[in-house]
Order: structure tokens, then sequence, then C-alpha cells
């Protein structure tokens, strides 16, 4: 069966596997047979339902990287689709699918950019004697995230396999193949606050303890400054109440508990740790002498995080310039990825298709991006090699 190149026909066998989280196995499969007949070293890494891939080709170092996910959110009602979402349909232009922009376009757009360079004898030798090239892909991106790269990393730090810089691709691209690479990005954590008083009667609040007062009172001061102004690479920290609850259908009733959930996203002015403190320090303020108890539980996703962009991103941005004819600009806007745990591994930076249909209905990429970003992807991996030292 001869190698696939052309990263249409790698995208569309990828989106018409249903790889909903956790059922990407076979789109792994898909990659892994790629690999072998490419003489890859494939290792599968599975943990609880997750299944995720490891592939390298060559033995030395430096170890360049591509960090990826084969797993897709749900569509849906697939009867708001135009088509099948897993038909991998092309009209006027555009691939439509599940997964085509998020990311299973970025993972076929590697591995065809692999793939022409390790057919040619003189540039496989070129590389493959200064370095190696892999591939990490997951299936576990999409959804609670702690069974996919995190355990591929973990097996990274047990075996001593080492990787010297990591592309992740997700469809980092704003408006135009190249224009956007991100650089970093922001952390993440929520608070569960429960706050305990004591409920009683709305005409005699001296007999109870209501938790509504201090719950408010705290949230006006957090949410009454912002957190910081920004940095040179980050926007400014935002913090949002994003649910109060406090399951009292009564309106003569003081509720003996009162719930709120808080969202904050953080530059790299803060951490995990430094939040917390901030949060339970307002709610401590406002709960005393109330008779009322403040309970916290945390979801900390990440703590932010910068590529400084004088080092592996300026061969992303050099790529770039040189397929597209313009200068991308670095970014560390919108949510997490994968890229916040391969960090700790490798220098990492991420670059892929346009992000403009990701999880929506419909989902779509315009075909012809393919050809450009799997040329920047090819001209990465040979810059990246061709540097001093390497």
């Amino acid at each position: 069966m001869p190698i696939v190149t052309d990263p249409l026909s790698l995208t569309k066998a990828l989106v018409q596997q249903p790889s909903v989280t956790p059922a990407a196995s076979s789109a792994l499969d898909i990659v892994q047979q790629w690999a072998e007949r490419l003489d890859g070293r494939c290792v599968r890494l599975p943990r609880g339902q997750v299944d995720n891939l490891y592939i390298r080709f060559g033995d030395v170092a430096p170890n360049l990287c591509f960090g990826g996910h084969v797993d897709v959110v749900p569509v849906g009602d697939p009867k708001d689709w135009t088509d099948d979402p897993f038909s991998a349909t092309e009209r006027d232009g555009w691939l439509y699918g599940r997964g085509a922009e998020d990311m299973k376009s970025g993972v076929a757009c590697w591995m065809a950019a692999v793939a022409r360079l390790l057919t040619d004898a003189r540039k496989r030798d070129q590389v493959l004697q200064r370095g190696s090239i892999s591939l990490l892909i997951t299936g576990d991106e999409e959804g609670p995230a702690t069974d996919g790269t995190v355990a591929v990393v973990d097996w990274i730090k047990e075996t001593g396999e080492d990787i010297h810089s990591c592309l992740v691709g997700e469809p980092t691209s704003s408006n135009t193949i190249g224009d956007a690479i991100k650089v970093g990005r922001r952390g993440s954590i929520s608070a569960f606050v429960t706050l305990t008083g004591k409920q009683g009667h709305a005409a005699h609040p001296n007999r109870a303890a209501n938790p509504l007062h201090p719950l408010l009172a705290a949230l006006a001061d957090l949410t009454a400054n912002p957190l910081d102004d920004g940095t040179d690479h980050f926007g400014a920290s935002t913090l949002q109440v994003v649910t109060i609850d406090t399951g009292n259908p009564a309106t003569n009733v003081i509720p003996a508990s009162a719930k709120a959930t808080i969202n904050v996203r953080f530059n790299d002015l803060h951490t995990a740790e430094t939040l917390k403190h901030h949060i339970v320090k307002a709610f401590e303020i406002a709960c005393r002498g109330t008779g009322v108890a403040p309970q916290f539980d945390w979801q900390a996703n990440a703590d932010a995080f910068l590529c400084p962009p004088e080092s592996f991103a300026h061969l992303i941005a050099d790529a770039c310039a040189e397929v597209t004819g313009q200068q991308p600009s670095y970014s560390t806007a919108g949510g997490t990825s994968d890229a916040r745990f391969i960090k700790d591994v490798a220098y990492v930076a991420e670059f892929g298709m346009v992000g403009r249909t990701m999880h929506q209905v419909d989902e779509r990429i315009w075909i012809a991006d393919l050809e450009s970003l799997t040329a920047i992807y090819g001209q990465l991996i040979e810059r990246f090699f061709a540097q001093e030292g390497v």
C-alpha cells in the first residue's frame, strides 16, 4: 500500500472515524498504520478508557514533536447538520465534518509533511542524522483530559524519552492560515463555594444566619476591581461568577446554605495557589460575625505558561512567513489546551488551521489551507534541524 502524503486524503480518513471522546482508537489506528509504513516506532499508551499513541522516527536528539488529538466533541443532533457529520463531505471548496477543524486536519498536515520528508531519501538522511521527529496523539483532549496527554507525559518522564520542542497543532490561526501562533495559555481555576448558615423564617432574621448576604458581599468584593491590567504577552486576568444557588423555592424561608461557582482565567502574574488565597480571604472577611461558615472545593486546570517567542516560536513564525508572506502575531488568548501538560517536558508552542467553526454544527475547513499548513509544517521541520548546534 503506498504511503499517503496528501493532507486531504488523510484528513478525510480521520474525520470519517466517529471518535467522540474517549472512543478514538480507530482514528489512532489510522495514524499508527501510516507511521509503521514509514518505519516509525509506535507505542500505544492506554490508561483508563482512553487510548493514546506515541510515534518516533529516528534515534538521536534533539527530538521535534507534534502534539495533537483525534478525539472530538459530540455532534449534537445529526439532523441539524447539512451532511452526515462523519462523512467528510467536500462542497464548494470546503471540507465538512466533526473534527475537521479541531483538530484532525492539523494531525493530517503534520503526517503529510513528515511523509513527504521521509520519502525523500536525501531529506530523510539529512534530518534523521541530526535528530528525531515524533508525534504525541491522544484520545482525551476534549473530555476530562486526565488520561490522555497527561498519561503520555507521565510515560515520557518515567522512561526518560527526550523531547526538545513540541508543536501542538490546535487551530490557532484567526482569519487566514499562518496569522497567529499561540506562545502561551492563560491558567484556569474554578472555585466551588458553599456557605452554611442557619435556616429560619424570613420575618425573624435574628433567629437565623442567612448565608446569602455574606455570599453576595464576598462576590461583590471579588468583582469590584480587576485582578490586573495584563502583561506584555497576556491580557488582563478575568474573574467571573458563573453560578449562584440556594435550592430554596420559598419566599418566606431564609436558606440554610448558599452556593456559588467562580471561574478565573489568569495570566502569569498569578498562580492557582495565590488565587485560592485571594478568594478564601474575601469570603472569610465577608463571613466574620455572621454565624456563616464557608467551605471550598477547587478545580485547577493549569497555571499560565509562556513559551518565549524568541525561542521555538520564532522558527514557526519564519516558516509561516516563508509560505504565506505574512508575519504571524503571537497570542495567548483563548482557553486551555494540552500544551499545558507538554510544557513540563519540552518547549511548546501552538499553531494550526484557522479556528472559526470548531465545536459547531457544520464544522469545516477551507480545503486549500491544507496544502498551506502542510508546507509550513515542512518548512518548520527543515528549519528546526538546520539550526546551528542541532
